[in-house]
């Protein structure tokens, strides 16, 4: 099969949240450290699944999170301050701003490693807003054709029509797409409509080195 076009998940794919937590505190105002901030930071990226600490009123609401920026907030506050954050605000604006988001060491040399091969490249991400100013601040905004946010589509995955989306915009049919994401449920599911996928671990970025690579090299492309 030859490979026309590249998906990129965002969140433990090309990217990962690595916050600065100093300043983050308990309810009591204690710093938080350790396992407790390790397992907030899980929660807080888990591509599926409903986390810990989610107040039951808002149970109904989780699935929509990605759709709706404001809701996105409300529902990211209320999992944090039930999981015992004191200062839910401080990690959450860094959530959305940039300069917590840090590229695997591979990221930009799988971009151009498909750019080397005239392979147009879209980022495909469940998100509530707009990540482009990662890649900028990277430097690698001008390798991605196309971004395709679920808040700004309407859909989430694993839902096909975003990967049909981001495969039309891209000019390449399904069958000849690789989609490389970091959830069997969530990005495998490029899968139903004819991508081929390969998944990564979504590791600190200081422990996987070059999976994105691999990935691609796997299909011939590197």
């Amino acid at each position: 099969m030859t490979i026309r076009g590249v998906l990129f998940d965002f969140s433990g794919t090309l990217f990962r949240f690595e916050p600065t937590t100093e300043g983050l505190t308990d309810r009591h105002g204690a710093p938080l450290a350790g396992a407790r901030q390790a397992e907030i930071m899980r929660r807080m990226t888990a591509p599926t699944g409903r986390p810990e600490g989610l107040p039951a009123r808002l149970a109904e609401d989780w699935d929509r999170r990605d759709l709706d920026p404001p809701l996105h907030r409300e529902l990211y506050t209320a999992v944090l301050e039930g999981s015992g954050v004191g200062n839910p605000g401080y990690l959450y604006d860094q959530l959305v701003s940039a300069a917590a988001w840090m590229p695997y060491p591979d990221t930009a040399a799988a971009l151009k490693v498909a750019a080397g091969f005239e392979l147009p490249v879209a980022v495909l991400s469940n998100i509530a807003w707009d990540i482009r100013p990662a890649f900028e601040r990277t430097g690698t905004a001008d390798s991605v054709r196309e971004f395709v946010l679920s808040f700004r589509e309407g859909a989430v995955k694993p839902d096909p029509r975003l990967f049909a989306l981001a495969c039309e915009r891209l000019g390449v049919s399904p069958q000849e797409t690789l989609m490389i994401g970091d959830s069997a449920e969530a990005d495998g599911a490029a899968a139903d409509i004819g991508c081929v996928v390969e998944l990564v671990d979504p590791l600190p970025t200081d422990q996987r080195p070059r999976a994105l690579l691999d990935a691609l090299a796997a299909h011939g492309i590197g």
